[in-house]
């Protein structure tokens, strides 16, 4: 585990690559949210009870996308859909290049009137730096 300066920046950093993934993934350009991953990046959602959605797992930026832009196309997330993902309690652990986080999410529908949690759950992340800062490498998205 690295300490220091160096480690609370970079603990900083993963905290806002984290908030800029919830952004992006409501109201954001899909392509700028899958340059927050890196090209072998793997989304694997375990458990999606209560989701109109499949357990998956999606593996590398083109999947990524695709995987975007069906579940805009299905309303679940994205411009006019008023859903909204909520991060916190977000755990960083770095060493050297590499990084891992745990944190909590919860996923509002009907947040342009009085929001419905649809669900709730834990991101378990891992992360590498790059030559352009900090990236997404794998999400394991649970319940538990």
């Amino acid at each position: 585990m690295s300490t220091g300066l160096q480690a609370i920046g970079d603990r900083q950093e993963i905290a806002m690559l984290l908030a800029r993934i919830a952004h992006l993934a409501d109201a954001g350009d899909p392509e700028a949210y899958v340059r927050c991953f890196t090209s072998d990046a793997v989304w694997d959602l375990t458990d999606a009870t209560d989701l109109p959605m499949d357990v998956q797992t999606i593996a590398g930026r083109e999947a990524l996308l695709a995987g975007v832009h069906e579940r805009r196309a299905a309303g679940i997330q994205g411009p006019g859909t008023h859903t909204r993902h909520d991060v916190s309690s977000i755990a960083v652990e770095v060493d050297g290049d590499t990084a891992t986080s745990r944190s909590y999410f919860r996923y509002y529908r009907g947040t342009d009137g009085v929001p419905t949690l649809a669900a709730m759950g834990v991101y378990a992340d891992t992360f590498v730096r790059d030559a352009d800062g900090w990236r997404l490498r794998h999400r394991v998205i649970s319940r538990g």
